[in-house]
């Protein structure tokens, strides 16, 4: 049986309701949010078309102290505003049992936009990190199964280095995610 989140539908809080909250990063996410364009008229008319659904809905899990969420969630606010969709956010230190389902190579990476239908049957998920930024952390976690070893968190910093050199200084990077909700959101 697949993962259903009906039970956190209505649960959440509106995309307004996250930045006006954020006690951290509020600042750089509003950055990062106006920088954001459209590169692609087809990509931008692809979420404007979703508008004919109704039977989508959009939970994000994730809290504001997160570099991942600043960098990505505006990006995500503004597709999926565009797709018409409801979305809200679930905070996700109030919402531990629902990022627990949702793990990342067995941990909790925030972001997690979760795609569901009105039933709360999950449909897709994006996050938390575009892959090709998510790649040197998903060949790190791979070669370092054992967390206990001495030169773990050396090799995670190294990772981590890695992570911010390919998000870059620019906002490439945004085009990544539209690619990849608009893969995700195609195929549901």
């Amino acid at each position: 049986m697949g993962k259903n989140v009906a039970g956190k539908l209505g649960k959440g809080i509106s995309p307004k309701q996250f930045y006006d909250a954020m006690q951290k990063n509020q600042e750089a996410f509003q950055g990062w949010s106006s920088r954001f364009e459209w590169v692609n008229g087809e990509d931008r008319e692809f979420f404007e078309s979703i508008n004919n659904r109704d039977d989508l809905r959009c939970v994000i899990i994730a809290s504001d102290w997160c570099g991942d969420v600043v960098r990505n969630v505006p990006v995500v606010f503004q597709a999926m505003e565009l797709t018409g969709m409801s979305v809200e956010v679930l905070i996700m230190e109030e919402h531990l049992d629902t990022i627990d389902e949702f793990l990342t190579m067995g941990g909790r990476s925030i972001p997690i936009v979760i795609i569901a239908d009105t039933g709360g049957h999950v449909l897709g998920q994006w996050g938390p990190r575009p892959s090709y930024v998510q790649e040197p952390m998903v060949a790190f976690k791979q070669a370092n199964p054992d967390r206990e070893a001495s030169d773990y968190q050396e090799k995670l910093a190294l990772a981590r280095q890695e992570l911010i050199r390919r998000y870059g200084d620019d906002t490439a990077y945004q085009q990544d995610i539209i690619t990849e909700l608009r893969t995700l959101l195609a195929s549901v």
